[in-house]
């Protein structure tokens, strides 16, 4: 019980800790301008906005929270030596990689890095700078860097749950360039979780001692523990052309789940026997790569999907609370006839639908071949395709080319265009020379 009281005590002076650290505002702000920018490329592709930015980081957050509670839980069985410069350090290294991909903005890569410092700095064991970079230099040769890749196993295993409950959540639909030159689309699913993490450090004095020893640190939790909160920032990027959502989010889970459990692997070697972590330092950030890299391979060897059958229209999209949610249309499916009419494009969908301007049939193939029937009144003010978004024609004029997201695209809100010409809405087209040009919108 009087333990208890203790770490009751420690957890609130580590709350006000949390409330002061300023990186974890920076990551809530980071991932509010993402959520941002997602919404202007729906505005700019689709004309509607599919997902709140608010709803979607009112998501991150408290899926984050959880995760954040969950992952400090397990680390204290399994221990870490941590102070507030290797904090500093870890954050500043995630920092300066996020330069160079936003998706290096990542535990995996920042220590990883670190322990490759760290193992390089051992050859120069007389060198000592004097001033700040002596105090850095310190900082990292003295960091459990073993331990610190265990906590990065840990929280890509609390990334892996988030991403099979929540990533297809976070899914923007796209129009993309395929192989063969014709417009194609696909998902572009993207997010991150900041995760407060309230790690049990061990301390030079006092009064309470656990009623366990974590794995890592041995003897050095008999001097008592103390708590440091750390903000960490998990976060998955995928493109699909070739599944559902929901498909490539639960693959994806089912990837990170196996990377994590080699990367703690590979650190509880590493604290046994010490030459092995510049090993395991080294696969957290191949095995990421590596990932990643399989990922895009995978996806360009298959068909995409989201493509026009020879009948009917694909489903790309469904816009939440509209009337294709409501009657119960699925991403995937293909929207075969309207009002008794076979449909084999946009322009034929708007038009069956506009036969009765008050009530719509639909025969609607399902992802097994089969077809359903449903109806429902149309309302004024309801979406013209019934909130329905369906995969690109050969001959639309707007696309996406995908390319690393920038930290300066994020920050700026910016879409970076590149320009074929643009085409007008079809209200503000006056010239047919117009109707030639295209623009392709580069993330």
């Amino acid at each position: 019980m009087e333990t208890a009281k203790e770490l009751l005590w420690l957890g609130l002076d580590a709350g006000l800790q949390l409330l002061m650290q300023p990186f974890y505002y920076i990551s809530i702000i980071f991932i509010v301008l993402l959520y941002r920018r997602q919404v202007l490329l729906e505005r700019k592709l689709f004309h509607v906005r599919l997902n709140g930015w608010g709803l979607q980081t009112w998501r991150t957050f408290i899926g984050g929270l959880i995760a954040g509670i969950a992952v400090s839980v397990v680390m204290a069985f399994l221990g870490i030596t941590l102070t507030f410069g290797a904090v500093l350090c870890i954050w500043a290294t995630a920092l300066i990689l996020m330069l160079f991909r936003v998706r290096f903005l990542c535990f995996a890569y920042s220590i990883g890095v670190l322990g490759i410092i760290q193992f390089i700095l051992s050859w120069f064991p007389h060198w000592e700078p004097a001033g700040f970079a002596g105090d850095v230099r310190s900082t990292i040769a003295g960091m459990d860097i073993p331990s610190l890749l265990a906590l990065a196993a840990v929280l890509h295993f609390a990334e892996a749950v988030l991403v099979y409950l929540q990533g297809s959540k976070f899914a923007t639909p796209l129009f993309l360039d395929g192989k063969r030159g014709k417009l194609v689309g696909g998902y572009q699913m993207q997010s991150f979780w900041p995760l407060p993490l309230f790690l049990l450090i061990p301390a030079s004095s006092g009064n309470l001692v656990l009623p366990w020893t974590p794995f890592f640190g041995g003897d050095g939790w008999s001097g008592g523990i103390s708590i440091l909160v750390l903000p960490a920032l998990i976060g998955f990027g995928e493109m699909t052309q070739s599944m559902l959502p929901r498909q490539k989010a639960a693959i994806t889970s089912k990837r990170l789940i196996i990377y994590s459990a080699v990367l703690l692997a590979l650190s509880l070697l590493a604290e046994w026997w010490s030459p092995l972590m510049i090993v395991a330092a080294a696969a957290a950030l191949v095995l990421h790569e590596a990932l990643i890299w399989y990922s895009r391979y995978e996806e360009s060897q298959k068909s995409p999907i989201f493509v026009n059958p020879p009948k009917g229209v694909r489903v790309l999209a469904i816009l939440p609370g509209g009337p294709a949610d409501e009657l119960g249309i699925q991403v995937g499916e293909t929207i075969l006839k309207v009002n008794g009419t076979l449909v084999h494009n946009k322009e034929e969908l708007h038009a069956a639908l506009r036969q009765n301007p008050a009530f719509c049939k639909l025969e609607v193939q399902n992802h097994q071949g089969e077809s359903k029937f449903m109806q429902r009144a149309i309302y004024e003010g309801d979406h013209h395709q019934l909130g329905a978004i369906v995969a690109p024609e050969p001959d639309d004029l707007l696309s996406v080319k995908m390319k690393p997201l920038s930290l300066y695209a994020i920050l700026g809100m910016k879409l970076n265009l590149r320009n074929k010409g643009i085409k007008a809405p079809a209200s503000k087209q006056t010239t047919a020379a117009s109707q030639d040009k295209q623009e392709t919108i580069e993330l």
